[in-house]
């Protein structure tokens, strides 16, 4: 059967981050991909120029349309914008079910230009994490969630992570690429175990919707994998995807990767 994904998330006219990119993915790792937008960016591989909220009533109208016609086997959650928009997304989630939760805990463009309210960040600390089947912070994200200062270490890595489960995820994935280090740790924390993953650094700055491609992959991956082995999978994906982003060549700033690598 095919694996029907659905991404919540923010548009990237750019095609490097948010649903785009969400949906090259999916594409990539065999699922059929879908969107609800629930903003609008008006963005390149330069920056952030402007962004538009979705009216949280129309994010509703997207999801029911599709929800009511087609069985949606996972979700990833990214940019949501606002509390308006997580509160939204949290009630369409509870009364409309759906097996697999991924939450990309989306705050901050590459570029630096904010993509959630401040208001926002305890939306979903409170409402959509107890919803998830694994949250993907990087350090800045869960030292927000966490209120506390970002982790500098592979410990202190460990530890916020088990503080985010305590808050009803039932996995963590902590990702380690802002530690200064020549490889990228990352952990995966459970209620049972902590495995510790690790890639190579890839020296390019086109790394444009790492994050959003990351999770968009576990998206795709888990309906047919145990969490572990879509989420090495993923990495692996991640990993071919960002060691050949220098041979689109795509803008004059931080450039995409490359989804589509093992066809091109």
């Amino acid at each position: 059967m095919t694996t029907i994904a659905l991404t919540i998330a923010g548009s990237d006219p750019s095609g490097g981050a948010g649903i785009q990119a969400d949906l090259k993915t999916f594409s990539a790792l065999g699922a059929y991909g879908m969107s609800v937008i629930t903003a609008l960016t008006a963005q390149s591989t330069q920056g952030v120029a402007a962004v538009q909220a979705i009216a949280p009533e129309f994010v509703v109208a997207q999801f029911n349309t599709l929800y009511q016609d087609i069985k949606i086997d996972s979700v990833k959650m990214g940019m949501l914008m606002d509390k308006e928009i997580v509160t939204t997304v949290y009630h369409l989630l509870t009364n409309n079910p759906i097996p697999i939760i991924v939450l990309d805990t989306v705050m901050i463009a590459k570029g630096g230009h904010p993509l959630l309210k401040s208001d926002a960040v305890s939306a979903i600390r409170d409402l959509l994490l107890p919803l998830a089947t694994v949250i993907t912070p990087n350090l800045p994200e869960a030292a927000a969630l966490l209120d506390c200062a970002e982790a500098q270490t592979e410990d202190e890595m460990q530890q916020q992570g088990y503080e985010l489960l305590k808050l009803g995820c039932k996995a963590v994935l902590m990702k380690g690429g802002h530690l200064v280090s020549q490889e990228s740790p990352d952990y995966l924390i459970t209620q049972d175990k902590i495995i510790r993953m690790t890639s190579t650094r890839v020296q390019t700055q086109n790394t444009h919707g790492t994050g959003c491609t990351l999770s968009a992959a576990i998206t795709a991956l888990l309906p047919k994998n145990n969490l572990e082995l879509a989420v090495r999978h993923a990495k692996d994906y991640l990993h071919g995807a960002i060691s050949h982003a220098d041979n689109l060549a795509i803008g004059k700033g931080i450039g995409p990767t490359h989804h589509f690598y093992r066809w091109w």
